[in-house]
């Protein structure tokens, strides 16, 4: 049986879907069946970080309205071995889809895959509900930033209240000269203000975002400082207890 891991944040431009990209990319490349699913409907950009939106036939909404089985709306990435992504719907109107619609879509793709990341919108809204449905784990992406920590603070307060008891959080955009400085929070004042454990910290890199923009997992150039160090993110990422 698979795990179900919500990829969520507290607010837009912490690159919580570049970061959801790799870190399924990375998991992939350790063998592991993965299966990615953008929920930010409406605003989908999950497939233009794996440079698969010419893909795209059905998507999410698709799949847990039955308008297609959840097969059709898998779509493979074919530089990796076993990674999948399903897309999240162009149009903000879900229609009468509940948590519930996305829990079984979970339970179903657990049967078959070792990991299930899901991309949620940024925020607290409905949309965060829906995303979170069948989430076994919470990983929080936030950045050196107070406005940031704070509202990374709060989401850990509400996923717990949806009683996803295992959650973590990593630390964006790092530029280590900004914390020397003393100008933006450092690690130990992050780490004080947050109650869960932190899971990884990635530093500011242009190449990730270059990336990105081309529709390329950065992780796909191995022997990187940067693959290196996603690939241990990931890895305390699926191994961490609560």
């Amino acid at each position: 049986m698979g795990k179900v891991i919500l990829i969520a944040s507290g607010k837009g431009g912490v690159g919580k879907t570049v970061f959801t990209a790799n870190a399924g990319a990375a998991l992939a490349q350790k063998g592991y069946k993965v299966v990615l699913i953008d929920m930010d409907m409406g605003l989908r950009n999950l497939d233009l970080c794996l440079g698969l939106e010419n893909k795209v036939v059905y998507d999410i909404a698709d799949a847990l309205t039955g308008l297609c089985r959840i097969k059709q709306a898998l779509i493979r990435d074919r530089r990796f071995e076993e990674l999948y992504f399903i897309s999240a719907a162009h149009h903000r109107d879900k229609g009468d889809l509940t948590p519930l619609h996305m829990q079984v879509l979970c339970e179903k793709l657990k049967a078959r895959f070792d990991y299930v990341l899901v991309d949620a919108p940024s925020g607290i809204g409905d949309g965060l509900k829906m995303a979170a449905a069948g989430a076994d784990t919470g990983v929080i992406i936030t950045t050196p930033e107070h406005v940031a920590v704070r509202d990374a603070d709060t989401l850990d307060r509400i996923l717990q209240g949806m009683n996803i008891k295992e959650r973590m959080y990593i630390v964006n955009k790092v530029k280590a000269d900004l914390m020397n400085l003393g100008v933006v929070p450092n690690i130990s004042e992050i780490n004080d203000m947050l109650k869960m454990p932190m899971t990884g910290i990635i530093q500011y890199d242009d190449n990730i975002h270059i990336a990105a923009n081309n529709g390329i997992p950065v992780v796909l150039k191995k022997g990187t400082y940067i693959a290196e160090n996603f690939s241990h993110i990931v890895e305390r990422m699926v191994e961490i207890k609560p």
